[in-house]
């Protein structure tokens, strides 16, 4: 699975690349996980508010810092 977290590198971007490898690693889930920071390629997923979660190239979040138990629902959804 590959898990994308898109963001400046803000603080709410690192918690919820926190909160997605905890979901990850509880489920059980071998995840390649990556940061994207540079604004045009955030902007070619159709993000225009970040932090925001991807999961095999589908945007699942934008705009907000979902929980743990939030992000753990979305990864078993997309396994």
């Amino acid at each position: 699975m590959k898990i994308e977290i898109l963001g400046m590198g803000c603080q709410k971007c690192n918690k919820l690349a926190k909160n997605a490898k905890a979901a990850a690693e509880e489920a059980g889930i071998q995840a390649e996980f990556s940061k994207v920071e540079n604004f045009k390629e955030i902007a070619q997923y159709g993000v225009m508010t970040t932090p925001a979660l991807v999961v095999n190239g589908v945007v699942k979040i934008s705009g907000k810092v979902p929980s743990k138990d939030e992000i753990l629902i979305i990864l078993k959804s997309s396994n």
